[in-house]
């Protein structure tokens, strides 16, 4: 077990610690006992904060495309060079297996190589107009940026909220999660470490709505972008609204998996069971409610739970684990919930269901079938290491459930059938659709959600241009 790094604040270009300030406990989901104290932010430390941000801002954006590449590309090489130190830290405090933490960091690393790129592709256009007269359209760096990341990501969440907004030229206040705060620190100390200026990409913790509150109060801030849940989500739209701040919100979902009888059913299950219980069910994109075709559901239903079963759930930090538990106490107790609701109205349980033992937040993965529409856990993002299989008549009815719901994240279909395809690539409802695969992330792909599942994209050239405003000018001569 690698040593966990020390927790502080990052504000115009200083360290602050614990002293003189409240702390948070930090837990360890595998024991779910206190290792680590994080200092709070006072409203003294933000305001500096917001101050240093309107001065970085103000230099970083006049900053050369050349310099700003320069410096993010040497700060994804030292989020390589710290990878396996970075991922331990992340498991240490979100619970995944190390070789999933290690992968989380390396991903930051190549995401922060393309925007680096990005930060040189910042392409205008020149309007056709008559000699005399010249129209240029440009993209201008929005201005100061807040960004605010959940924890079952520490790592990729913090760079999404950082890595356009520093490519842009902006200058950013991140936040990432009290629970599992390391992960996205050592990421801005590894860009700080490369030539980011202090008050350019800064760090601040506390209390949630009390942080949120007092920077989207600011002026200063000119755009807001989070990752959480719906309800969170809406509540910072309500405050970004008040100043008619810009925002990227990457809210919850519910990933409905389409499964027809044409598919290879194997290959389906060995490719789906794994992506559902990656990071313990805890992905937004997480694929969960499973949508197969009646021919075959019992051959689904039978193989899945079969696999569910032999997967080995244990500390993040033994090599033969599969699965490490959930980050919080709020994970198996919310599930436990959910699942005893589902059966209750009906619902089979075909595996798993229940906690793990008596120490830390560890949950069986869990198969449950046939479950009515009515239970909450069909409507409600279990967020946890829980398959829901139902079977369907068709079709037809297979997209109806797919957009019954208000969420439109993720989406999954299994079929070889081409002309289907298309079908289901305009009639599903959501920001990101996977045919025959299980990933709907690529460094150079957008990432984002429709209806509640939010707006505003990230990744890709979109999520340097969400961080761009663009101008008109209009001239004669």
């Amino acid at each position: 077990m690698s040593e966990y790094p020390p927790l502080e604040l990052l504000v115009a270009g200083e360290r602050l610690g614990c002293e003189g300030r409240e702390t948070i406990d930090v837990l360890d989901p595998a024991t779910g006992e206190a290792f680590a104290a994080l200092p709070k932010a006072t409203p003294a430390d933000l305001d500096s904060a917001l101050e240093a941000a309107a001065r970085g801002f103000k230099a970083w954006r006049v900053t050369s495309a050349d310099q700003r590449e320069a410096i993010l590309r040497k700060g994804a090489a030292l989020i390589r060079e710290r990878a396996q130190a970075i991922g331990a830290a992340i498991t240490r405090e979100q619970g995944k297996p190390v070789k999933d933490g290690v992968g989380e960091v390396l991903y930051c690393a190549m995401l922060l190589e393309f925007y680096a790129a990005e930060s040189r592709r910042n392409y205008g256009k020149t309007l056709v107009r008559p000699e005399g007269q010249r129209v240029e359209v440009r993209h201008e760096p929005v201005g100061p940026v807040a960004g605010f990341s959940a924890w079952n990501f520490p790592a990729i969440n913090v760079m999404r909220k950082i890595g356009g907004a520093l490519a842009a030229g902006c200058s950013v206040i991140v936040k990432p999660s009290e629970e599992t705060p390391a992960g996205g620190l050592e990421i801005v100390r590894c860009l700080l470490d490369a030539g980011v200026p202090g008050d350019v990409c800064q760090v601040v913790f506390g209390v949630p709505d009390e942080v949120s509150r007092h920077l989207l109060a600011s002026p200063v801030i000119r755009k807001i972008t989070f990752t959480g849940s719906t309800a969170v989500g809406k509540h910072l739209a309500r405050l970004a609204a008040d100043d008619l701040k810009r925002a990227t919100l990457e809210l919850g979902g519910h990933g409905p998996v389409l499964v027809f009888k044409d598919a290879d059913i194997e290959r389906t299950l060995d490719v789906m069971v794994t992506a559902k219980y990656r990071n313990a069910g805890q992905v937004c994109v997480s694929p969960t409610r499973f949508l197969v075709e009646a021919d075959v559901f019992d051959r689904f239903s039978e193989g899945f739970a079969q696999r569910a079963r032999a997967i080995r759930v244990g500390n993040g930090f033994d090599a033969q684990t599969q699965m490490g538990p959930m980050a919080s106490q709020r994970g198996p107790d919310g599930l436990q919930a959910k699942i005893a609701d589902a059966r209750e109205k009906g619902a089979k349980l075909l595996a798993g269901g229940n906690r793990i033992g008596n120490q830390g937040f560890f949950h069986e993965p869990t198969v449950l079938a046939e479950v009515p529409l009515d239970a909450a856990i069909m409507n409600e993002e279990p967020f946890g290491p829980v398959a829901l299989i139902n079977p369907m008549p068709g079709e037809a009815a297979m997209v109806e459930e797919a957009n019954r719901l208000p969420y439109g994240l993720a989406a999954y279909a299994w079929t070889g059938d081409q002309a289907r395809r298309m079908r289901l690539a305009n009639g599903i409802e959501a920001g990101m659709i996977a045919f025959n695969a299980a990933s709907v992330s690529a460094i150079d792909a957008p990432f984002g959600g429709v209806k509640w599942s939010g707006y505003g994209l990230e990744d890709g050239a979109e999520g340097v241009q969400a961080c761009m405003v663009t101008k008109t000018v209009h001239e004669s001569f």
